[in-house]
């Protein structure tokens, strides 16, 4: 009786790792600056049509020169494995060894900068889906994981970005509204066999993945809810530049070299209780750049920027984090913002990469659960990015295929 008991508890063990969702790992604090994107799509969340060049790129601030290796793995619509052999959706191999790098030059922070491009001559994928990037170092360690997905351009996907239908939130939230349509094939059974993503800004975190079409006219889906498809608006995100490492740029108040060079931005406020105001960004991501370089690359800098905002001190296991795409929205003890007693003010620090950076403030609590906007605010005309997956498995088929990708904008938002 014993050994069945054992035997139950491995088969429980094994099917919570075979099917269970897959979650991203964030790197070991001396990999930095983690760019993944397409040749067309400059953001940070890959999205890009089968066959489009993807292009994945980190610094290993060690100077150990380490090797590194690369996974690929497919995924179904909610993130937990693919049936599919590999042999099904990768022409060639992986699990190789990425050959490109370069040595930092001229700077004060070692660095080697790591570049893989996938296809390429061992590497190719044959089928649109979701997909998982996983980097091992020599010891099969992973040091990361990223997702990313492809699509194939059968359907179109119409978005429009509307305020809230919901009158208690007309001001703070924002709807997303869509029709899927295919001039080539019959969507059978779409209730059953569509599936649809819609993503805010490039954050998985906060993605809607639940929505059914509301109706069908002819060969059209329309998705079209009060408040199932709705977003907090949130602000405008936050932002820095620092492409001249020894002065004061845009957001930076002051620097200082020590070890290398330290930059100190502006002590920011809360701006939940305030009017909107327009302030152009870039939806949360960064863009790497640096004066009088030829290869921002392994040219550009790190220097150690300093975050603050005068906040007043959180009780019941609440914290305040710094939040962006410069570490893929992650929420962990780097991000993690101290109160100082002295300042009277929530104060934190990261090693970034010179360049421009969106980031803002948010409060978690005890529970890990986000509050976006409670130091931030939400606005109903904050210009946020929003894009809609298009997932489709047929009857009896074994995976889940993305069809069709849309995207809009809420700069035109209407009622």
């Amino acid at each position: 009786m014993k050994f069945r008991h054992q035997l139950f508890f491995i088969f429980l063990c094994f099917t919570a790792l075979t099917f269970g969702q897959v979650k991203e790992v964030n790197p070991p604090e001396y990999i930095k600056t983690i760019t993944f994107k397409s040749n067309t799509n400059q953001s940070q969340l890959p999205i890009l049509k089968l066959r489009e060049r993807l292009l994945l790129e980190f610094d290993v601030l060690n100077g150990d020169e380490a090797d590194f290796y690369y996974t690929i793995t497919h995924y179904n619509f909610d993130w937990t494995s693919s049936n599919l052999m590999k042999s099904e959706y990768l022409q060639g191999f992986d699990n190789l060894r990425i050959v490109n790098y370069e040595n930092s030059f001229n700077t004060y922070q070692i660095y080697s900068h790591y570049t893989l491009q996938i296809p390429n001559q061992q590497t190719r994928l044959k089928m649109s889906g979701n997909y998982m990037i996983n980097i091992y170092n020599e010891y099969e360690e992973l040091m990361f994981s990223r997702k990313f997905m492809i699509y194939q351009d059968i359907a179109n996907v119409g978005v429009a970005i509307k305020r809230s239908r919901d009158v208690k939130y007309i001001q703070q939230k924002q709807s997303v509204d869509f029709n899927i349509s295919s001039p080539s094939m019959h969507f059978n059974n779409p209730k059953q066999t569509i599936k649809v993503v819609v993503i805010q800004n490039n954050n998985l975190n906060t993605t809607i993945t639940t929505l059914k079409p509301l109706y069908t006219i002819g060969r059209q889906l329309i998705y079209k809810y009060d408040t199932e498809s709705s977003f907090w608006a949130g602000n405008e995100f936050l932002f820095f530049e620092n492409k001249d490492v020894r002065g004061a740029n845009v957001g930076v108040q002051f620097i200082d070299l020590k070890d290398i060079y330290h930059n100190y931005l502006f002590t920011d406020i809360i701006r939940a209780n305030r009017p909107y105001t327009y302030n152009p960004d870039i939806n949360g991501n960064f863009l790497i750049t640096a004066l009088d370089t030829d290869n921002v690359a392994i040219e550009a800098d790190y220097t150690v920027i300093h975050f603050s905002i005068q906040h007043p001190e959180l009780f019941n296991n609440k914290s305040i984090h710094v939040y962006g795409n410069f570490n893929n929205y992650a929420i962990d003890e780097t991000t993690k913002m101290s109160f100082n007693l002295k300042s009277g003010y929530y104060e934190s620090k990261l090693k970034l990469k010179q360049g421009f950076y969106n980031y803002k403030y948010i409060v978690v609590d005890e529970n890990g659960k986000l509050e976006e906007g409670a130091i931030s605010g939400n606005f109903d005309q904050t210009e946020n990015n929003y894009k809609v997956l298009v997932y489709y498995r047929d009857l009896g088929a074994r995976y889940d295929k993305i069809i069709g990708f849309g995207e809009g904008s809420s700069v035109n938002i209407s009622n």
